[in-house]
């Protein structure tokens, strides 16, 4: 984990509220993300995870409230402005969201032709550069999605989520999916990056052992808020019906001893 994460909030997020007709998901929400810092966000189903990110991101817009990233306030600037910050944003969605007709190296390269001008030769040679960086073999270049495991699919998007050269890193369940030693290369991976190019990370999550492993911070969404934001051995022993559960439940004692396990080690 990070031990130089600075306190200047790269993203500040003030009475976030997001309502889908009737329906609350969040309110009054409030939320910071640190630079270097890797936080991950958890919470129940329906505590609207992905509609937090979605709603930093700019793909949704709150109903109320305002989300500044880089101390500029999203709801207002104009779209070119808009743009331009948006462009620092490198995103992983749960599923990959890869285009099934084009290649790996054809869907990194997509971004880099579209958003930073490149031609096709330099994009994709730059795209080549970022799969390597995601641990993709040269031999998963030319296929298509189809043809590839979970496993590459997420490292393949990841590649393309880093092809702008992104400040902040939004990963929603990058691990879901995976088999426990491909979840656990995959944590690793995200904590090099951190690490080699000064990354901040939005993660959600439900992996307990991606928690305890790379968390510098865990936000638990519950209440239609942010109950807790705070280091993991803060978070696990708040006063709270579902963080009791969610920590302290089975699978939450093996996490903790195993994080504790390969710390010791």
């Amino acid at each position: 984990m990070s031990t130089t994460t600075s306190r200047e909030a790269v993203i500040e997020v003030r009475g976030l509220c997001n309502r889908f007709g009737p329906q609350v998901v969040h309110e009054n929400l409030d939320l910071d993300l640190y630079r270097g810092e890797i936080l991950s966000v958890v919470g129940g189903s329906g505590s609207g995870k992905s509609v937090l990110l979605r709603s930093i991101v700019g793909l949704r817009r709150p109903s109320e409230g305002l989300v500044k990233v880089f101390g500029q306030n999203l709801g207002e600037l104009d779209e070119n402005q808009r743009s331009l910050v948006e462009r620092r944003f490198g995103v992983l969605f749960q599923k990959g969201a890869l285009f099934s007709s084009l290649t790996i190296t054809e869907n990194v390269a997509l971004p880099l032709i579209e958003h930073a001008g490149l031609s096709r030769d330099d994009a994709e040679h730059l795209a080549g550069v970022k799969l390597a960086l995601a641990g993709l073999p040269l031999s998963a270049a030319d296929k298509y999605p189809a043809s590839l495991s979970g496993g590459m699919i997420k490292r393949a998007a990841l590649a393309r989520a880093l092809a702008l050269d992104p400040d902040i890193l939004f990963l929603d369940e990058p691990t879901a999916g995976l088999d426990p030693i491909g979840a656990a290369a995959f944590d690793q991976l995200i904590l090099t990056l951190r690490d080699a190019l000064g990354l901040s990370v939005f993660l959600i999550t439900h992996d307990l052992d991606t928690l305890y492993t790379i968390s510098d911070r865990v936000a638990v969404l519950a209440q239609k808020k942010v109950l807790v934001a705070a280091p993991i051995e803060v978070v696990s022993e708040t006063d709270d019906p579902w963080i009791h559960e969610y920590f302290h439940g089975p699978r939450g004692r093996a996490a903790y001893t195993a994080a504790k396990a390969l710390k010791e080690n």
